[in-house]
């Protein structure tokens, strides 16, 4: 049994990953943005794990939500370690390009819009760009990481194309559902995400849009 639960979920991300990487391709051209191989296959990672709704969505005191950038910056700041503080800056770059990409319009509402976002994104990856060229080990995610911080906000709109066919598996549902219950208050949402496992609290929307 616990084989084949194992099996089904390679197979599940083998298909998201298929799924995000032709959605990817398909929208970079459709839309003239050039990228690199690397930083594509950086991209279809982030989407594919993503899509997964605990890869995204963190416990707290509140519940599961998805941490606010702010505190995710914290966290690089008081890193202990250069690889600590790198950890939490490719977390809040890719929350921040995955959000401001797939949650646009949930964005467009809330007090800090998608340009707050772009900014603390785009400047995660400028950053590691910079740290990670130091180190030969580093040098190949650093050209990727520039790409990112360069076109960050080309890559949002892309993003907000592939997030427009998104509706390839349960999780991405809930993400859907997340987006709804930020944007409206939607208690058949709520309902729909406490089935999930998702417990959405009174604060977390507040707690998103900082």
């Amino acid at each position: 049994m616990a084989t084949n639960t194992r099996d089904e979920q390679l197979i599940t991300e083998t298909s998201l990953q298929e799924y995000f990487q032709t959605s990817l391709s398909d929208a970079l051209e459709n839309q003239k943005v050039k990228a690199g191989a690397d930083t594509i296959h950086y991209v279809v990672g982030l989407l594919t794990s993503f899509a997964r709704a605990e890869k995204l969505f963190d416990h707290t005191p509140d519940g599961m939500m998805i941490r606010p950038l702010a505190l995710v910056y914290a966290d690089a700041v008081e890193g202990k370690t250069v690889d600590e503080r790198n950890r939490a800056l490719r977390r809040l770059g890719d929350v921040a390009l995955f959000i401001s990409g797939i949650f646009s319009q949930s964005l467009n509402r809330c007090v800090v819009d998608v340009d707050y976002y772009v900014s603390m994104g785009g400047s995660a990856y400028s950053y590691l760009s910079d740290t990670m060229r130091a180190t030969n080990r580093g040098r190949a995610m650093s050209g990727i990481y520039d790409e990112l911080a360069s076109k960050f906000v080309a890559f949002v709109d892309v993003l907000g194309e592939v997030s427009e066919g998104a509706n390839c598996s349960n999780d991405i549902d809930v993400l859907r559902q997340y987006e709804i219950w930020l944007r409206t208050g939607s208690t058949r949402a709520a309902e729909r995400l406490r089935a999930a496992g998702i417990h959405p609290s009174t604060n977390a929307s507040s707690r998103f849009r900082h």
